[in-house]
């Protein structure tokens, strides 16, 4: 993984060397104080799940509540023709409900006696430095590329630890490269073991030490863009990711967008995942807007004999480097060989005299899934030969507009999973069955 490393850097320093038109981001840096913003973000989540397996039997349910604090600061960067700073965040949860038998929903972390912790902390920070368009930092970092991204489905949002190089320099083209060795769940108040594990496995040795990743984002035109990226998880793959987003406006009122994405990952090294990883999987999107109204076609196939996979927060909860169009609330459609469509609907109610509500709706299905071609000794066997699957999911958010409650947002979230038995593999506590309930408030104020 040193090419992608030495690669990464080099694409920088060329970038850098180029004297183009437009001003810098450091020769527009104000100060270490002067560009430095503190965020406080309250975020209450309720969650609740149903796995339908045996109504008479408690511990088929999930039930917990959940307040939490983040405190965010990002400072500005020095004046000069280096400049430095830090980043640094706090978070804070606390349990409001989580009993009977009814925690594991991972809002809470679970204490040795099994039961959830009434609350829990942790805090971070990293050191940064900026030259021209490009910055270099290195600590407990929040990364967001298609092949490593960390969690943020929960209370906090995971991080993980290690260097990050971002670069600007060409207009239109970002750039981006990690090297990380270690990775923290957002529910949990030590970093734990730290170890960068996969999100489709519950074996303890398949971790990996070292997580490196390259790639980057061009806008060709304002309505045209692609992204590459490429990733290796020491000792269990190599994967490789592909987007093309097309957007054709009509009228002011319409437009149609077209989003292809695709992941190829082989397994690397020891093959700690199994030597069969070696598979694609795509997915496209047909989306037409009219006014306020959405509606999106998408189709998505998985041509691999193993499900896709990718990474996870330390045998936690799983990250968010599945860029496709059907991993949805519950399901990712990822089984070995699956094929599924999806239909979806939005509506922007501002149209209508109410700005800041809006609703979605979309149906997924899924089948012909086998895995009975991959190692049933390894991570993935067990998977049947007729696996199918369907997914319901139903959504109302409101964003205060105005006033002391400003940017002030409340969201419901509905979720019906359903499969066969030969997906059992894919369902929580084994089962075939699901029904998920989330209400997720969230009100950020600005500090400085």
């Amino acid at each position: 993984m040193q090419v992608m490393k030495w690669s990464a850097l080099a694409l920088a320093v060329t970038a850098g060397s180029m004297q183009l038109a437009f001003a810098s981001a450091q020769s527009e840096s104000k100060g270490f104080v002067e560009d430095a913003n503190l965020t406080l973000l309250n975020k209450n989540f309720a969650f609740y799940r149903d796995f339908r397996n045996n109504p008479n039997d408690r511990q088929n349910y999930r039930n917990e509540w959940a307040h939490g604090m983040s405190l965010n600061f990002e400072s500005g960067y020095t004046e000069g023709t280096v400049g430095f700073g830090v980043d640094a965040h706090g978070m804070l949860g606390l349990k409001l409900n989580s009993g009977g038998g009814t925690n594991g929903t991972g809002l809470l972390p679970i204490g040795d006696d099994g039961k959830a912790q009434d609350d829990y902390s942790y805090a971070g920070g990293a050191v940064k430095m900026q030259v021209s368009s490009t910055q270099l930092k290195y600590g407990n970092l929040f990364p967001t590329a298609p092949v490593f991204a960390t969690g943020t489905a929960r209370l906090f949002p995971s991080s993980a630890e290690g260097f990050q190089l971002t670069s600007s320099e060409i207009e239109g083209l970002n750039l981006d490269a990690g090297h990380f060795t270690a990775i923290r769940d957002g529910n949990l108040s030590t970093r734990s073991n730290g170890e960068i594990s996969t999100a489709y496995t519950a074996n303890p040795d398949i971790t990996a030490r070292n997580a490196d990743y390259v790639g980057g984002t061009y806008a060709i035109t304002d309505n045209v863009s692609v992204s590459l990226y490429g990733s290796e998880l020491e000792d269990i793959w190599r994967q490789y990711y592909g987007n093309l987003n097309l957007n054709f406006p009509i009228t002011d009122a319409q437009a149609v967008n077209l989003d292809f994405n695709v992941y190829r990952t082989l397994d690397e090294g020891e093959a700690k995942a199994g030597s069969d990883i070696d598979g694609t999987i795509y997915s496209v999107a047909a989306a037409y807007s009219i006014s306020a109204h959405k509606f999106t076609l998408a189709y998505q196939r998985n041509n691999a004999d193993t499900p896709f996979d990718y990474i996870g927060m330390d045998f936690g909860n799983s990250g968010d480097s599945i860029f496709l169009a059907n991993s949805v609330q519950y399901s990712d459609f990822n089984g070995p060989n699956e094929k599924s469509w999806q239909a979806r609907y939005d509506l922007n109610m501002a149209e209508y005299g109410v700005p800041g509500l809006s609703f979605m709706a979309r149906y997924i299905s899924g089948k012909d899934v086998d895995g009975t071609k991959a190692n049933q000794l390894g991570p993935y066997g067990g998977i049947g030969d007729d696996g199918k699957e369907w997914e319901r999911n139903i959504e109302a958010k409101y964003v205060v507009q105005e006033g002391p409650a400003k940017d002030l947002s409340i969201r419901l979230r509905h979720a019906t999973w359903r499969a066969n038995s030969d997906m059992a593999f894919f369902g929580s506590a084994g089962g075939t069955a699901s029904d998920e309930i989330r209400v997720i408030t969230e009100y950020p104020l600005d500090i400085l």
